[in-house]
């Protein structure tokens, strides 16, 4: 913004300039120019009034003698002749043609004027007298250089080139400053949002410069930032209180439970068997809502998390649980992938990452039950990183995928279909995308895309995987 404010008005400032400075300039270059011809002229008419009398009683007229003194030390060139025009007097002598113009003023008995780029040369006729009803008795030719005009042109040239540069100096120096005024406020905004979107609640946009309209905005802003703040604080309090409140009972009634199960008969132990799978089941619902409540009021500082460790060492803990299910984690990483994807950073909350992969692996390896495999691939993208979790198991509808990432949505009857509400949420709290799709051959594939690390040069090679 501030290089289209300072590019405006410094175009704004040439457009006045040439508009306006420049005709004026040229205006006053014609001035100049007239003014001097006019006083060559007024110079050859005095000139030929006092050579009357050299010319009629030739001889040397003193007056005429004073009136050539002040142009013997200049750079006119001055010629007295008669109407054969041959030379009487003079000083120096003009560019040859000067005889072309004493014969048309002869023949026109008017005054004649040329004016070229480097000299000014007038032809004035001598009268007798000075009185015109007779022939003319010689003429004046006076030739001056345009040397003093030149210099005068130039002077006022480089005048107007110095003030057009005065005021296209003034103009970017308002322009910066108008543009600071105007864009330092929205930088300062700007970088709080960007701070609030990363989890930092306390910060504020400074209200004290700017425009009335942006320290409104900022004073709005600030607002907003701090019902957040208030929002998003209660919010954890409450989840800390409903995490004591509900499992602190919970696990009491379950101790109560095993307490009653010791002395109770067959068929009282198979009733409160059942009731304590329930107990157990409540729990689960209990611990899924609260990680899907703290997964919707993500507000944690990102930080820089390398993919493929992450990956490596949940999937490592998660081989057990798959070998007692009969389940098989594939780790197969094709040769020329590892070096590609071994720097594929991602900027995501603390222990997000940690959490989606448990909830996938989890999900995946109860809905194959017993026997298949289950693969995941992390992939570099131009967008940043990918992350797929694919199994062999019953997969779902089209319908059953529709509906997979809201909450209680399930096709198990021993699920509580939080799980992937929950991966749903993290990853696009995160800036991410989540999908689902059928793997071929049956199963289901999950799709998680993360956007790149701004500034990170590690290696993101497009199309290089590696399968866990």
């Amino acid at each position: 913004m501030a290089r289209r404010i300072l590019a405006a008005l410094l175009a704004l400032t040439a457009a006045l300039l040439i508009a306006a400075a420049v005709p004026l300039a040229l205006k006053a270059t014609q001035h100049d120019q007239q003014s001097y011809v006019s006083a060559t002229e007024a110079t050859a008419h005095s000139l030929a009034a006092v050579a009357d009398e050299n010319l009629s009683y030739d001889k040397t007229d003193p007056r005429f003698q004073a009136a050539m003194r002040p142009y013997r030390n200049q750079g006119d060139e001055i010629v007295i002749a008669t109407p054969d025009l041959s030379v009487v007097t003079g000083k120096g002598t003009p560019d040859v043609g000067w005889q072309q113009l004493a014969a048309k003023a002869f023949a026109t008995t008017t005054s004649q004027t040329q004016v070229t780029k480097t000299r000014i040369v007038v032809a004035e006729l001598i009268w007798a007298d000075n009185i015109h009803s007779d022939n003319p008795i010689g003429v004046v030719v006076l030739e001056r250089p345009t040397t003093a005009l030149d210099d005068s042109t130039g002077s006022l040239w480089l005048y107007v080139a110095l003030l057009a540069t005065i005021a296209m100096l003034a103009a970017a120096a308002i322009a910066i400053t108008f543009a600071r005024w105007v864009s330092k406020p929205l930088v300062t905004m700007d970088s709080a949002a960007r701070k609030l979107a990363d989890g930092d609640l306390s910060v504020r946009a400074g209200t004290s410069s700017g425009p009335p309209e942006l320290r409104r905005m900022a004073a709005s802003f600030n607002m907003m930032a701090g019902r957040l703040e208030t929002l998003v604080h209660g919010h954890r309090a409450m989840l800390a209180d409903v995490s004591h409140q509900l499992r602190t009972p919970l696990a009491a009634l379950r101790l109560r439970i095993d307490l009653l199960a010791v002395d109770a008969g067959p068929s009282a132990q198979a009733e409160l068997a059942g009731a304590q799978e329930e107990i157990a089941r409540l729990s689960r619902l209990v611990d899924g809502l609260l990680a899907t409540a703290r997964a919707e009021s993500v507000t944690e500082q990102r930080v820089i998390i390398n993919v493929l460790p992450t990956v490596t060492e949940r999937v490592a803990a998660w081989q057990p649980v798959a070998d007692g299910a009969g389940v098989k984690l594939v780790v197969d990483p094709p040769e020329s992938a590892g070096s590609d994807i071994a720097g594929l950073k991602v900027a995501l909350g603390a222990g997000h990452l940690e959490q989606v992969l448990d909830n996938l692996l989890a999900n995946a390896i109860e809905a194959l039950g017993g026997g298949g495999h289950v693969g995941v691939t992390v992939r570099g993208t131009e967008a940043g990183m990918e992350l797929v979790v694919a199994d062999d198991g019953p997969g779902m509808s089209a319908e059953e995928r529709s509906r997979a990432f809201l909450r209680f949505s399930t096709a198990s009857q021993n699920g509580t279909g939080l799980g992937l509400a929950i991966v749903h949420r993290l990853v696009t709290s995160n800036g991410g995308t989540a999908r689902l799709s059928d793997t071929p051959g049956g199963g289901l594939t999950v799709s998680l895309e993360f956007p790149a690390v701004a500034g990170l040069d590690g290696p993101r090679a497009e199309g290089s995987s590696l399968q866990v």
